[in-house]
């Protein structure tokens, strides 16, 4: 009898169960439109620009020396043929080249370990160390600049290539803490201790086991304090000397005219730019399962 009702009683509460009601379509108020236009506007702002400077390589210069027109008067590739025509502004770009890099091989190692200290261990004074690292990026580059041309002038240090390299290391160590820090938060240090405990010694553990786990973060920490170093401006030119680099050769020659060489550099350093984060991406898509 009861195997019986069974089935019966089934129906029942089958035949009870309340209809779902058909699911409403999606609120479509204006509102959820905003966000993605001002993206695309703030998009349009940021790359209208480099647009434009890429187009006017390609335009003739009428007269005797050739300067940047908006005028357009006809395409051309001369300018990527003359890319060296300019002898001073070749030695600015090869000095902002030089201080870029080696500054940011300098700030990724010691802001690199700096991270890790921070994470790692608890010592005695480290709540000024993150006081000093984030005052640092929130002062004004003017006050920095300043600062740093009183000190090489306090202690008679001549300033050129070497006052120039050391400013953009001090300037850059944060960043690349910083970075490299948001990348260790949540890092699970039992892998190294596993890595301890089949015998490997403190350099085999950080190569093999905590340099590839944290190289997302040294190398956007590094990308970043290399674009930082090559278009900067103020602090340059508080130390500088007589040292020239890209961005203050740029600035005087706004004066008297900007040669077309300049937006032809401009747009290499941007492609350079462009590719590497490509790359960066793609090597991230290999890398994910599946």
């Amino acid at each position: 009898m009861a195997i019986a009702e069974g089935p019966i009683a089934l129906g029942e509460a089958q035949e009870q169960r309340p209809e779902l009601e058909p699911l409403r379509p999606p609120n479509r108020r204006w509102t959820r439109f905003i966000l993605p236009a001002f993206t695309k506007l703030v998009m349009i702002y940021l790359l209208v620009p480099i647009a434009i400077m890429i187009l006017y390589t390609f335009n003739k210069t009428l007269g005797g020396t050739p300067k940047v027109t908006f005028r357009w008067n006809g395409f051309t590739t001369e300018w990527y043929r003359q890319l060296l025509g300019v002898p001073d502004l070749t030695a600015a770009l090869k000095n902002s080249i030089l201080i870029a890099f080696t500054s940011t091989v300098v700030a990724t190692a010691l802001g690199t370990l700096m991270a890790l200290a921070l994470v790692r261990y608890r010592y005695r004074g480290q709540t000024a160390t993150d006081f000093v690292m984030f005052l640092n990026i929130s002062q004004p580059e003017v006050v920095m600049g300043a600062a740093l041309l009183s000190l090489f002038v306090t202690i008679n240090f001549p300033r050129g290539l070497l006052s120039i390299f050391i400013a953009h290391v001090m300037f850059n160590i944060p960043i690349v803490a910083v970075t490299v820090r948001a990348r260790l938060a949540g890092y699970d240090t039992t892998i190294e201790d596993a890595a301890r405990d089949l015998y490997a010694d403190a350099l085999r553990t950080f190569t093999k086991v905590t340099l590839p786990l944290i190289w997302p973060g040294i190398l956007a920490g590094a990308l970043l304090a290399f674009a930082l170093s090559i278009d900067d401006f103020v602090v340059t030119q508080f130390v500088a000397g007589t040292t020239v680099t890209f961005p203050l050769w740029v600035f005087g020659a706004v004066k008297v005219g900007i040669p077309p060489q300049v937006f032809v550099w401009g747009t290499l350093i941007f492609a350079v730019g462009v590719v590497v984060a490509l790359f960066n991406v793609i090597l991230q898509q290999r890398k994910q399962p599946g």
